[in-house]
């Protein structure tokens, strides 16, 4: 009962508030789930490689004293990790070899990403860029200038992407600020925002937040990341209605995961439920091999299958892009069917 009234009690707070309460000791998750540690071998190695960071309203969708639980597994620690597999590598997607600018990625045509800040609400254990050099690229306020800056001097660029990290993570008057520096910008269309805050930290909606998107002259497009039904708890259900109710465009992508979501019953009910609440399934990735997640990875050839099984299943528009990131490649290359 005393649980119960605490867990009440912080939603009440705000999202700052919640973000600073989040879990980060296994050991308490472990007690949160009424689960051991040592049935779920866990790994404090590989907490300090990487460290455990799960928001209370991410947690509170996971179900208790199941130790399979896909929300779980995308979270925990594990002796997994430290398992080293041919091919995978501290920068997968080649991020760094882009790095135009302090902060600024230009790998595609028409199209830049700002790395807004090295932090998130949770870390996510398949994380492509786990290991990535935030202190050295992040796009911090001394730097945010050089950014705007480069974005003037290149016409061909009509969309900026907000990534990270978790560009929610900013202050709303950060947020403002840039966003209103970008669109003064005039041959910018787009400010893509990438974020997972919407899943794990739905108070970070707030409508001091959502007026500063409305207040831009550009189109904002946000892309959210969920990768299992589970994700859609009520509190996640109204932060995408205040953000459709101003008319902010929402996608979904996914990556495919092993023991996660890797079937056909997952993967379309994900489907169903995000195009129920107004979201397009746009993305679903295959594994970025970042080193430490190799026994997240699902063979391309069962990719294939499930791709077809979804195809089969669902309405063409229910169907996300199979998708895959290759360093030096000119985008994201589709993965098809024979």
């Amino acid at each position: 009962m005393l649980e119960q009234l605490n867990e009440t009690l912080h939603f009440t707070k705000n999202w700052q508030q919640q973000l600073a309460e989040a879990f980060v000791n296994i050991e308490d998750l472990c007690h949160y789930l009424g689960l051991s540690p040592k049935v779920l071998a866990v790994s404090d190695a590989a907490s300090k490689d990487f460290p455990l960071r799960v928001p209370l309203s991410f947690a509170a969708s996971m179900q208790k004293g199941d130790p399979n639980d896909p929300l779980l597994r995308q979270v925990l620690p594990i002796e997994d990790e430290l398992i080293l597999y041919p091919g995978f590598s501290n920068d997968p997607v080649g991020d760094l070899p882009s790095a135009t600018q302090i902060g600024v990625l230009h790998k595609y045509q028409g199209r830049v990403l700002f790395i807004n800040t090295g932090s998130c609400a949770i870390n996510c254990r398949y994380c492509f860029r786990r290991n990535f050099p935030y202190s050295d690229l992040q796009l911090s306020k001394q730097h945010e200038n050089a950014g705007i800056h480069y974005i003037n001097e290149h016409p061909d660029v009509s969309e900026v992407i907000l990534s990270g990290g978790d560009p929610l993570l900013l202050s709303d008057s950060r947020l403002a600020k840039l966003i209103q520096e970008l669109s003064a910008i005039e041959h910018l269309k787009r400010i893509r925002i990438h974020s997972r805050l919407p899943i794990v930290l739905p108070a970070r909606i707030t409508d001091e937040f959502i007026n500063t998107l409305c207040n831009s002259s550009k189109q904002i497009v946000m892309v959210i990341h969920c990768n299992h039904a589970n994700e859609l708890n009520s509190r996640v259900i109204e932060a995408f209605k205040l953000l459709q109710n101003r008319n902010i465009i929402l996608f979904n992508q996914s990556v495919l995961l092993k023991g996660v979501n890797d079937n056909l019953t997952v993967l379309s009910e994900l489907s169903e439920q995000l195009f129920s609440l107004g979201i397009i399934p746009y993305y679903l990735h295959l594994l970025d091999k970042a080193t430490g997640t190799g026994h997240f990875d699902v063979p391309k050839a069962y990719a294939l299958q499930l791709l077809e099984q979804l195809q089969n299943t669902l309405p063409g528009y229910l169907v996300p892009k199979l998708v895959t990131e290759q360093a030096g490649g000119l985008s994201k290359q589709p993965v098809h069917l024979l």
